[in-house]
């Protein structure tokens, strides 16, 4: 009998716990119109940077610059799947990003690095800090500081479809890719707009996801 109500209780858990995450689809495979546009410097449309192209986002990867969720988000967890057109060059995941500036393509934010053999990296964005980062010796705080992550790189062939699935919970950052835990980074920031950059050459994202 206990054993009998021991295990009701759990299902009872399970169940209240379920109904009341909720998952956020960031896109909806049409359009992209509950996302906000920046490009370094103002050097293009924003249109002919960050579009839809066979069902995802689609990328290209110069001018620099992000695309950024209208919403601020804490205590989350995202899912996003990415896939290089051609070479993998470099993309990244922004997260807690402040207030975005027009024209300004590294707004203070942690990213978590998507470039190709670094995927799972921290990077530190216009002065964001992690508590686990530690200055070099010489004392001299680069301008991007990186918090290099765990294993070695898991990302899969160009043109095959990786996923980054990130934790964050009260400023701690976890971030798995392909399954993997990588990298674990803690911030004061507790929230802010979740980004998707720019960088170096066309990438593809599909499947962008938020539980709260």
């Amino acid at each position: 009998m206990k054993k009998n109500v021991f295990w009701m209780i759990a299902f009872m858990l399970c169940f209240v716990c379920g109904v009341n995450a909720q998952t956020e689809e960031l896109f909806n495979g049409k359009d992209l119109s509950n996302w906000r546009f920046i490009v370094d410097g103002d050097k293009a449309p924003a249109n002919e940077v960050y579009m839809i192209r066979d069902g995802f986002i689609h990328i290209q990867g110069t001018p620099f610059g992000y695309m950024y969720t209208e919403k601020k988000y804490k205590d989350y967890t995202l899912e996003v799947e990415w896939r290089w057109i051609g070479e993998a060059t470099n993309s990244g995941i922004f997260m807690m990003i402040a207030e975005p500036k027009q024209g300004n393509a590294f707004p203070t934010a942690i990213e978590c690095q998507l470039k190709g053999g670094d995927a799972g990296d921290f990077v530190m964005l216009s002065g964001s800090d992690l508590d686990e980062y530690v200055v070099p010796a010489n004392g001299r705080r680069p301008a991007f500081p990186v918090i290099k992550k765990r294993q070695d790189s898991n990302e899969k062939s160009a043109g095959e479809w990786n996923q980054a699935k990130i934790e964050v919970k009260d400023g701690k950052i976890t971030v798995y890719i392909n399954g993997v835990l990588q990298n674990q980074g803690t911030n004061k920031v507790k929230e802010g707009h979740i980004g998707l950059q720019s960088e170096g050459g066309p990438v593809q994202f599909r499947n962008v996801k938020v539980s709260l």
